[in-house]
């Protein structure tokens, strides 16, 4: 029976690669709180302009009403995506602090994920059977 391997005993990735993947969260964060700026503030614009019921800039008519609370709608739920990639981001950036980034979160698993996974997706944070696994017995939505 193969010996699980703790984490003392693991080969961690070298410091040159932790720095190259952290450089890629930290530019990938900085990008993602740039775009969640310009989404807030976009919003809080209609939302103030709705707010002051001032209807000056724009007739008063059904299909805009409903094309404004779609664009609001869509960009709430992209802002909600960007905030959970941020979550991920920030989650990998501390496995990194903590000598953890580049195994597998999954406690059944523990392997080392691919340096080839990590350059594509950096802050993975499955290998990629378990993530398949994951998406698998993920329930579906919509």
């Amino acid at each position: 029976m193969a010996k699980k391997k703790t984490k003392k005993t693991r080969k961690k990735l070298s410091k040159k690669d932790l720095t190259v993947f952290k450089k890629l969260l930290i530019k990938a964060k900085s990008e993602l709180l740039s775009e969640l700026s310009a989404i807030t503030n976009e919003n809080l614009k209609r939302s103030q302009r709705d707010a002051s019921g001032d209807l000056s800039g724009y007739t008063y008519h059904m299909a805009d009403m409903a094309s404004d609370v779609y664009e609001r709608d869509f960009s709430l739920q992209l802002a909600s995506g960007e905030r959970e990639l941020l979550l991920k981001i920030d989650e990998a950036l501390r496995r990194i602090r903590d000598g953890e980034y580049g195994y597998c979160t999954n406690p059944e698993c523990g392997k080392k994920i691919s340096k080839i996974r990590l350059k594509a997706l950096s802050h993975a944070a499955y290998c990629l059977s378990c993530q398949k696994n994951e998406e698998k017995n993920k329930p579906s939505q919509g």
